[in-house]
């Protein structure tokens, strides 16, 4: 069996197969012939951490993965990544496109390495074509080859800063929760969308190509989203609209369904173990979702979890989450906003002007998602939920001990090679610095392109 990871950028849950009002007929596709879970979230919705713990089993601080991979943070073993694993046992392994683990592709660990070319400039439309062809070729190569592949297959088009276009329906979209609808938040979103067209494209010329080649039978599909989208409240957050993600899986000679199970990027690891026939390293803690999608099981998880330690500045977040409720608990003695998580846009232009974001963080969030799935009533000082808190509590302190949480310690200061910005800076682009306090680098301002053109 062959199996293939496609993974976007920056897209959550917001796309048509999740009920966005969305053009998006290849993933509508990959929809219908998938086992689709409609209640799975990341274990850091922030970009490399998100895919360390998904990609080696384990969770984001444990991987190493504390922060952003271009900003020096890095995996503690590379070993322990699936890819190299896979190789390990038998696999031909190959990076298509984006990957956000490591600085550099190469030091990943897979048997081919085609990951450059989203590193020289280009629109990210023009990246994600070229990937979509170089995927095309690599899978003619290895029609003929005895030896199955695992292929990641990155896509650029959803990441910010969105293409600018002008649009004929930028009156008739609506932001995504819980943005402010504008006349630019709108020309935002309407980009977004037409970026998600790009990814969509590509993921069609991906099935059709295994089609054409007669390798459909023989391959099994996974896409999924790395977090929520990049605006307020979203990603970076550890609202569900920061942690929710698309997650589908096809199989050959599998039913295709869906299901409102709770389960965690955690849980990808030991799934892709068994659909292969790969025995599960010892240090992966998810758990696999073949039960579900056999239909043996309603759920595998009582709580899932998901961190923030490091984005662009210090954030130190950690929560847990069952099906009717959710604990967020912040561990800085320091409350200030942190301003640089959120990446530019018109969104959070908007954002700023208002005083709620600068009044700073909350010390504990408790929420009841069934009776309030928008997490807007914080319940934690409520007596008539004292039961559900010190359940939520106990649980989140115990899994911090077993996987040696280093917010259990103290604040995690940066450490050589490590670089961030200051947490009372506005912007992510603002200049950077080192754990001695120098400038490690000024990047370049870019303009949000998501105000309407004239």
């Amino acid at each position: 069996m062959n199996f293939i990871y496609v993974h976007t950028h920056d897209s959550g849950r917001e796309m048509q197969p999740y009920g966005a009002a969305a053009n998006n007929p290849g993933l509508m596709r990959l929809a219908r012939e998938s086992f689709m879970f409609r209640n799975a979230h990341c274990a850091a919705p922030t970009c490399s951490p998100s895919r360390a713990a998904m990609l080696s089993g384990m969770t984001a601080h444990e991987s190493g993965m504390l922060g952003l991979a271009h900003r020096g943070f890095k995996m503690n073993d590379y070993s322990r990544h699936l890819a190299p694993y896979l190789s390990r046992n038998g696999y031909h392994t190959a990076l298509i496109g984006v990957q956000h683990e490591a600085r550099k592709g190469a030091l990943i660990g897979y048997d081919e390495d085609m990951s450059d070319h989203v590193a020289k400039g280009k629109p990210a439309e023009y990246s994600d074509e070229k990937s979509l062809g170089l995927a095309c070729d690599f899978l003619r190569r290895r029609k003929s080859e005895q030896k199955p592949f695992f292929l990641s297959f990155g896509l650029r088009s959803t990441h910010r800063v969105y293409a600018d276009t002008d649009h004929d329906i930028d009156d008739f979209v609506r932001p995504p929760f819980p943005i402010v609808d504008t006349t630019e938040t709108r020309h935002d979103y309407a980009n977004y969308l037409r970026t998600l067209e790009t990814a969509d494209k590509c993921v069609a010329g991906l099935l059709g190509e295994l089609d054409a080649l007669g390798l459909r039978e023989d391959t099994a599909v996974m896409f999924t989203t790395d977090h929520g989208l990049a605006l307020p409240g979203m990603k970076s957050t550890l609202y569900d609209t920061g942690t929710g993600v698309a997650l589908m899986i096809s199989l050959p000679g599998k039913a295709h369904g869906c299901t409102d199970a709770l389960v965690s990027h955690i849980d990808v690891f030991p799934t892709v173990c068994d659909i292969l026939g790969v025995p599960r390293p010892a240090w992966i803690q998810g758990k696999s979702l073949l039960p579900i999608m056999n239909g043996e099981v309603d759920e595998i998880n009582d709580y899932v979890f998901s961190e923030i330690t490091y984005h662009a500045t210090y954030e130190p977040t950690r929560c847990v989450r069952s099906k009717t409720a959710k604990l967020i608990r912040y561990f800085d003695t320091d409350l200030s906003p942190r301003f640089p998580n959120i990446d530019r846009s018109s969104a959070k232009d908007a954002y700023l002007t208002s005083r709620l974001p600068h009044k700073g963080h909350i010390r504990e969030q408790l929420y009841d998602l069934v009776a309030d799935p928008c997490e807007r009533i914080n319940l934690v000082n409520d007596p008539g939920y004292a039961d559900v808190y010190a359940e939520l509590s106990a649980v989140l302190e115990a899994h911090m001990k077993e996987t040696d949480d280093p917010l259990l310690y103290g604040q995690v200061a940066l450490a050589d090679g490590w670089v961030m910005n200051r947490t009372f800076d506005l912007d992510p682009d603002d200049p950077t610095y080192n754990n001695k306090g120098e400038q490690a680098r000024a990047f370049k301002k870019t303009p949000t392109a998501d105000t309407p053109k004239s």
